[in-house]
């Protein structure tokens, strides 16, 4: 009988000690496949994005930065400079430059980039940053809509990301007045939220009936207030002023509680007082004609999940579970009717038909951007819900394969606008131009390293 139950103790020593090798195993396996994947997309910031666009991409003649590349990264056409684009390439810089401090050059992008949104784009007259200029600097704004809270906004992030890189006071006092401007003419009293577009002298931009009913014009919008959720969580950053703190509180809640609808996705265009612009009751001819303004946007619905989940983490709601469980919902979401489960990536547009079951696929293609936003939420979700049967880091790693197969360009870097599987053609297509630039992408996978290597809990 002592035989016995010493042969069963000892069987189960051993397969407590098996089942103990195999999990630090398979714990050092994820450790290391973590790891290179953080490497992996280290190198690529550094060889393919990066040393690509800086400092070649600085206008060394009128200052800012040129926008259009061709797919070769040769500079092209008349370079006009638009408010986003500018502010974008400050946010990069500046964050570069405290990720790589050994680069000297990335401070002097950004500190170029900063006075030429200072002398140059801020308008001395009335306020505020004007929308698009030329090359030189003379205003090229549409004369509907000269100003935009949209492109305030990342003035604003640029402006705040410089002054936490730099400790410039000059470019915090900036930041602080474009918030204040915001304030007094777009946001909304009363509805809440910002107006999209303004007027030269910041007026809100009413629509009436002579605006065609496929235009944006005169809505607001879920674009416009994720990114000024964006900017002033970066803004709080380095300027804790109650006013702000207030106004991030309040897009948090206004994006999570009412811009996302309860399926996860979001509302896309809204009339001032948030009621919803939707052609759902309409033909499927009416719905895809005006599918600019009513639509399923995955990238848009993963993006705007680690923005609320970043905001809340800056206000300091700590245990938040309300937006988590809505982030997730947004994530899944996306992941459920978007999501490309041969190759990997989220699709770009979907739709639900009043006389179709489920979401169809209006638009199959892969925007560069929604991948990065992709990648970023996607790593985020695992380490919050490691175990979770939407298999988030599988579909990270799926997805971080798709780029590197179909999105980075690994002869002349940077990233095709859309994935080569869905549009070929991309191949030769611009590499950049005014809509787009680096930030997207780097943000994405220098979050991405720091989360792999366990170097900041967002």
């Amino acid at each position: 009988m002592k035989r016995i139950v010493f042969a069963f103790l000892l069987f189960i020593s051993y397969a407590l000690f098996s089942s103990a090798i195999t999990a630090q195993t398979k714990n050092s396996q994820t450790k290391d496949e973590r790891m290179k994947i953080a490497a992996e997309m280290e190198n690529s910031i550094q060889t393919e994005l990066l040393n690509k666009w800086y400092p070649q991409a600085v206008d060394s003649v009128y200052g800012g930065f040129l926008s259009t590349f061709t797919y070769d990264f040769k500079p092209t056409g008349p370079h006009d400079k638009m408010i986003v684009t500018q502010a974008r390439h400050i946010w990069t810089t500046s964050k570069a430059s405290q990720l790589y401090p050994n680069v000297s050059y990335y401070k002097t992008c950004a500190e170029q980039g900063y006075k030429f949104l200072r002398d140059v784009m801020w308008d001395g007259t009335y306020g505020g940053f004007y929308n698009l200029v030329d090359r030189q600097g003379n205003d090229k704004s549409d004369i509907k809509k000269p100003k935009e809270a949209y492109g305030n906004a990342f003035g604003i992030y640029a402006l705040a990301a410089y002054n936490k890189a730099t400790g410039d006071t000059g470019a915090l006092n900036l930041a602080k007045k474009a918030f204040m401007w915001l304030e007094k003419h777009s946001h909304d009293q009363i509805y809440k939220g910002y107006y999209q577009h303004l007027l030269r002298d910041g007026t809100p931009v009413k629509r009436d009936n002579t605006v065609p009913n496929t235009s944006d014009l005169g809505y607001k919008d879920q674009n416009s207030s994720i990114h000024l959720l964006e900017a002033f969580t970066e803004l709080y950053s380095v300027w804790p002023d109650e006013l702000v703190k207030q106004r991030l509180q309040e897009l948090l809640y206004l994006i999570r509680d009412k811009i996302t609808n309860r399926k996860g996705d979001l509302i896309l265009f809204f009339k001032p007082d948030w009621t919803p612009i939707s052609f759902r009751d309409s033909s499927e001819a009416s719905v895809l004609r005006h599918r600019n303004l009513d639509h399923v946007s995955f990238g848009h619905d993963v993006e705007t999940a680690y923005l609320m989940l970043e905001a809340s983490h800056a206000l300091g709601l700590k245990d938040d579970t309300t937006t988590m469980t809505v982030g997730k919902r947004m994530v899944d979401h996306a992941l459920k009717n978007g999501w490309d489960n041969k190759l990997g990536g989220f699709y770009d547009e979907g739709y639900y038909f009043k006389n179709k079951p489920g979401i169809s696929i209006i638009l199959d293609s892969k925007n560069w951007w929604a991948q990065a936003e992709g990648l970023n939420t996607l790593l985020l979700m695992s380490d919050h819900f490691p175990n979770d049967p939407m298999n988030y880091f599988d579909k990270f790693k799926q997805l971080w394969q798709y780029a590197q197969t179909y999105l980075i360009d690994h002869t002349y870097g940077d990233w095709y606008e859309e994935g080569l599987d869905k549009e070929p053609q991309r191949k030769t297509a611009l590499k950049g131009h005014i809509w787009k630039g680096t930030y997207h992408h780097f943000r994405s996978l220098s979050n991405c390293v720091k989360r792999l290597k366990g170097e900041k809990e967002e």
